[in-house]
């Protein structure tokens, strides 16, 4: 009697079947990071005690945890995306209570007037990061329990509920506005792309923005007492209104403004820049784009930003060609997480929205961030790897795949 054969299992230690496309975009601008957050931190580092007066001290950080990440990439990306989604309610409740942790001064860390790291020993990171991923993981299984039931715009708010809950606790809990619109935009998204016919949702996006640009003109017209401190409201007129506070709350708005313009087309030639040397407060992080468009000019920014789209476009490819919902879901998600960190950083940079602390993936300086935004890229290569082996084994079999 013949063996038979055996789709794909749990785990499947090989590179093949990776996508190799994804692999070599994601190393190249890891590499492009490299370099510019060591141009862009050098001189603070080397000056720095914190740092040990070692102007390579961020560089190499940043390698050491990128190696660390691509090693936990290629690990989740040998896993079969399916076992994941067995582990979505433990994951959502590890989610609560790290949010929660934030409130325990024993492991809660304050930066620069901001909680939103954890200490554990010698282990410290950032809350948002693994929430990040956890979520995406979560909504897309989510989304597949429940997609029977997408048929009204009610059942679409009642299905991006829990991520809400989770934006509104880190919202609450860390006044991290950007990692809570990061959530919540990446879930609408999914839940949109899987019933793009629900047009109230264009309409509801529509009013809010309209409510938004509403809320924009009054604080515009307030004065400082009305203001009553609220850093918000002072941060939101310090977009619009920049040289008020040009020496305060907009100072590495404006100055981020002068080294994009000081650029021109080709830029001040790598490691040339004049705003990070003391003029941009840590300028290896959110700002870092300023300083790329300051040394490699118009030329340079629409390289890395070149870079992003090729890279979007291929995770776009693989949803297309997933095997099920499940790994489609996954992939756009990652995209969507990907697509509105780089979009909202460079608003931010460009004056075009208030500052907030979002980074730009894979250039801006932070280990935590790498680590599981190369996880995120290992679940989209596992969609694409046992999508293609599934696609062989069909063929094999002599039947006919459809995705």
């Amino acid at each position: 009697m013949a063996r038979k054969k055996k789709g794909p299992g749990l785990f499947q230690f090989s590179l093949r079947g990776l996508d190799t496309n994804l692999l070599v975009v994601v190393f190249f601008v890891m590499v492009f990071g490299f370099i510019m957050i060591y141009s862009a931190s050098y001189y603070t580092a080397g000056l720095s005690k914190a740092f040990n007066n070692d102007s390579m001290y961020l560089l190499k950080n940043q390698v050491i945890f990128s190696m660390i990440g691509v090693v936990a990439m290629l690990v989740v990306s040998c896993i079969n995306y399916h076992f994941w989604s067995h582990f979505v309610i433990p994951g959502y409740l590890v989610c609560v209570v790290l949010v929660l942790l934030l409130n325990v001064p024993s492991v809660a860390v304050t930066v620069k007037g901001a909680t939103r790291w954890l200490r554990f020993g010698s282990i410290q990171f950032q809350v948002a990061e693994p929430i990040k991923l956890i979520m995406i993981v979560f909504m897309a299984t989510w989304i597949v329990a429940g997609r029977q039931r997408l048929k009204s715009w009610a059942s679409m708010l009642w299905m991006v509920l829990p991520s809400a809950i989770i934006s509104a606790m880190i919202l609450k809990f860390s006044n991290n506005m950007s990692t809570a619109a990061i959530l919540l935009g990446t879930a609408v998204f999914m839940i949109y792309v899987v019933h793009p016919e629900q047009w109230k949702f264009i309409v509801c996006a529509l009013i809010t923005a309209a409510a938004v640009a509403g809320v924009l003109y009054y604080v515009k017209n307030l004065d400082a007492a009305q203001m009553q401190e609220n850093f918000r409201l002072v941060r939101i007129r310090a977009w619009l209104v920049p040289y008020e506070y040009e020496q305060d709350k907009a100072f590495q708005s404006l100055q981020g403004l002068y080294a994009i313009g000081s650029g021109g087309l080709w830029g001040k030639g790598l490691g040339n820049s004049i705003q990070k040397l003391g003029k941009i407060p840590e300028p290896y992080n959110d700002y870092i784009f300023a300083i790329i468009c300051e040394e490699l000019g118009i030329f340079g920014a629409g390289l890395i930003i070149l870079l992003f789209i090729y890279l979007l476009y291929r995770v776009y490819t693989i949803s297309q060609t997933a095997e099920d919902l499940l790994g489609r879901m996954l992939s756009i998600g990652v995209m969507s997480h990907i697509a509105l960190q780089v979009v909202l950083n460079l608003m931010v940079v460009t004056g075009l929205f208030p500052t907030t602390g979002v980074t730009l993936p894979f250039f801006s300086y932070g280990g935590t961030a790498t680590v599981f935004l190369l996880m995120e890229i290992g679940l989209v290569l596992s969609v694409n790897k046992y999508s293609v082996k599934k696609r062989m084994e069909m063929e094999r079999r002599g039947g006919y795949y459809v995705s």
